[in-house]
């Protein structure tokens, strides 16, 4: 019943800044938390950030720590990556993502915990 859809990406020059978008159908504040997670050529899937609807706790990867910043807006089901001094190593394909129920903060980061996935955004920053 939950369909997430991924907008916002696209090829930016290092240093840049893009704003990714994930659309989801229905309510979804039983989902806890929504994530972003991506995956660049070569690599595992890798866990970005994620916040929680009613509170709006937040979690990051180190990488992006002070760059990246996830919010989301209620009324409109929708939760944003704002990325800013973008670089090489950010490309990568941008999948969000909520799991089917609600998750403890350490299972936030696998992957395999998550239900539901939108299609994916491309990022590609060049140097």
């Amino acid at each position: 019943q939950v369909q997430l859809q991924a907008f916002g990406g696209g090829l930016v020059q290092a240093g840049g800044s893009l704003r990714l978008s994930c659309a989801a159908s229905g309510r979804i504040y039983s989902h806890n938390p929504a994530a972003w997670f991506r995956q660049g050529p070569g690599k595992e899937r890798e866990f970005v950030a994620a916040i929680k609807w009613q509170d709006g706790t937040t979690s990051y990867v180190d990488s992006v720590k002070g760059r990246f910043t996830i919010s989301r807006d209620k009324a409109k089901n929708t939760v944003y990556l704002q990325m800013n001094n973008l670089k090489s190593e950010d490309t990568a394909v941008y999948f969000c993502a909520v799991p089917g129920g609600h998750l403890i903060r350490s299972s936030w980061y696998v992957p395999h915990n998550y239900d539901y996935w939108g299609q994916g955004t491309l990022v590609t920053v060049s140097s």
